[in-house]
């Protein structure tokens, strides 16, 4: 049975997310997407408030709040930016947190403090030119010489690649996949000019050319061959972070229209009297409570460690597409000046898009929930 509210503690840490994305981060939020950069003083502010390391433990300079706390910063930082919740999940959720679940305690000891605390940032490069579904076809490889590993190749699409400092990379070696830790700087690996992209505009996103790159030989995620693992461990947390996201950009949507509705007049009288409105209004609302419900009950159970990757995946594919969905009914409230960049909307249409694609697209969402229910003969009930 699902029993869940959030404690004290998680409530104080909601509070001062929104204090911090109402006073400070949303009059910021569409000079970040004309700019296509978010300010360092933001960054800056972002680690100084612990955001960085909300969802790691003590011991690695984290606050504990897990990862039901991690969604709830999401959540309410991409109410006023989804730019920044794109860079902050980069960051978190798959660059920090592929250390975190796969690497050994020297490993963690060595850079989960700089990353925790946002001195450092970092990146998780995955995916390659013919390797985007299909994440096992990576083509980057890795050998062994001597104390170093070798790594040549390329990845593509890669969130903080311009910026970060450290990256969680994936290439091949002669026992599969593997994970590596490589730093900015390192000789012949070099971040490509960021991408000119339709929407998370200031999110910066890059390839990552590595060209006879050596890294120490502890510098390994886990185990050789066993990276695969854990990248889709950490995709799984990922997926959730994401969901968060989504979520505060489909409240901030509601909010939005709304208040657009009860203001707006036509036929002398408010647009927000008119059936028509209001449907959109209340299917807006129902998709909200159906994804909130979804997105913490998830991660109470990634927290509890009892989450099966087919709940990840389900809150991705809903959550993702219900924001789409959200923001063009957003948009139909407001008609034509919704179009317009005078107002938000126009701007939360573009940054929804990507929600279906990244993190694993939506169809590949399908293939994990059906290739699970059919092992599981139908039966996938969560006590």
């Amino acid at each position: 049975m699902f029993d869940f509210k959030f404690t004290e503690e998680q409530n104080m840490l909601r509070d001062m997310v929104k204090d911090f994305a109402n006073n400070e981060l949303r009059p910021l939020a569409a000079k970040i997407d004309e700019e296509e950069a978010i300010p360092p003083e933001i960054i800056k502010k972002i680690a100084e408030l612990g955001l960085f390391g909300a969802a790691f433990p003590v011991e690695y300079g984290g606050s504990g709040f897990g990862e039901v706390g991690y969604c709830l910063v999401q959540e309410n930082i991409s109410r006023a930016c989804m730019s920044t919740a794109t860079m902050i999940g980069a960051h978190v959720s798959i660059g920090t947190n592929t250390i975190f679940l796969g690497g050994s305690e020297e490993l963690k000891q060595k850079y989960m403090p700089q990353l925790t605390s946002g001195e450092k940032i970092a990146a998780f490069a995955l995916t390659e030119q013919g390797a985007g579904s299909d994440a096992f076809n990576l083509k980057t490889k890795a050998e062994l010489d001597g104390d170093h590993w070798v790594i040549n190749g390329e990845k593509l699409w890669i969130t903080n690649g311009p910026f970060a400092d450290i990256f969680s990379v994936f290439a091949r070696t002669k026992r599969g996949i593997t994970g590596f830790v490589v730093e900015k700087g390192t000789p012949g690996f070099t971040p490509g000019a960021p991408e000119k992209k339709m929407g998370i505009r200031g999110s910066k996103t890059s390839s990552l050319t590595f060209d006879n790159v050596r890294i120490p030989k502890e510098n390994i995620i886990g185990q050789d061959g066993k990276g695969f693992l854990v990248a889709m461990h950490t995709l799984d947390a990922g997926r959730l972070g994401l969901g968060a996201a989504a979520l505060g950009g489909m409240k901030e949507l509601l909010e939005l229209s709304t208040k657009y509705a009860r203001e707006r007049k036509q036929f002398d009288e408010p647009i927000s009297n008119f059936q028509a409105v209001q449907f959109m209004l209340a299917d807006m609302a129902t998709m909200i409570y159906e994804g909130e419900s979804l997105v913490y009950r998830t991660a109470n159970d990634y927290d509890n460690k009892t989450m099966h990757p087919r709940q990840a995946a389900i809150v991705k594919l809903v959550l993702s597409e219900h924001l789409s969905k959200c923001a063009d009914l957003a948009m139909q409230v407001y008609g034509g000046m919704g179009f317009s960049r005078e107002v938000p909307i126009e701007r939360f249409y573009r940054d929804a898009r990507i929600n279906r694609i990244f993190e694993g697209t939506n169809e590949i969402q399908k293939m994990i929930i059906a290739r699970d229910v059919i092992k599981r003969k139908g039966n996938i009930e969560i006590m």
